[in-house]
């Protein structure tokens, strides 16, 4: 009896250690986010090329390279105006959509014009830094890298997948929110 309750006390001794962590079935090397930076690189040196042989051909405009990753030239260049929208402004403006071949997938009617606070609203993510471009009346052409456009998904219609696009945009009104003018008042 003694002896049995000396190994029943050593077996609760025994299993009585704390928990051991789990370990994880399956360790992520970091190897499809390496591969998926590797695709977008290539896709974009592609379109790239294309945009910029694009560009070569084209004798009859300027183009502009955009540091956000996208060119354009203007159509309609307004030299009086001097303000471009900033953040917080209202703004009024239109544009159509075509491929690089210069079909038009969506054409200024279909959208119809547009009210958008600037940095506020959701658009296109080339199309929210070119709309900070223009000036009241001026017509600019944009030549977007699908990464600018529409993306990996396209827009589910008209902009399929992966899909360079141009971008003919133009800005009517702007609404300059107060707060930008009290800062610039504050500065100097």
């Amino acid at each position: 009896m003694r002896i049995g309750c000396i190994l029943c006390f050593i077996f609760l001794i025994s299993g009585c250690k704390g928990p051991e962590p789990r370990k994880p079935v399956k360790v992520k090397s970091g190897s499809f986010f390496k591969q998926s930076v590797a695709r977008n690189k290539l896709l974009l040196a592609e379109e790239e090329k294309v945009i910029k042989d694009i560009i070569a051909k084209d004798t009859l405009h300027e183009y502009v390279s955009d540091p956000n990753g996208f060119w354009y030239y203007y159509e309609l260049k307004n030299d009086t105006a001097q303000y471009t929208p900033k953040t917080n402004d209202q703004i009024l403006f239109s544009y159509n959509v075509r491929t690089l071949e210069d079909k038009i997938l969506y054409n200024e009617q279909d959208i119809g014009p547009i009210s958008y606070t600037v940095d506020k609203e959701q658009l296109f993510p080339g199309l929210q830094n070119a709309v900070k471009l223009l000036k009241i009346n001026e017509r600019i052409n944009f030549i977007f890298p699908s990464l600018q456009a529409y993306g990996y998904l396209g827009d589910g219609n008209a902009i399929g997948p992966k899909t360079p696009i141009q971008a003919s945009v133009e800005l009517y009104t702007i609404i300059i929110d107060p707060d930008s003018l009290n800062l610039k008042s504050q500065i100097k």
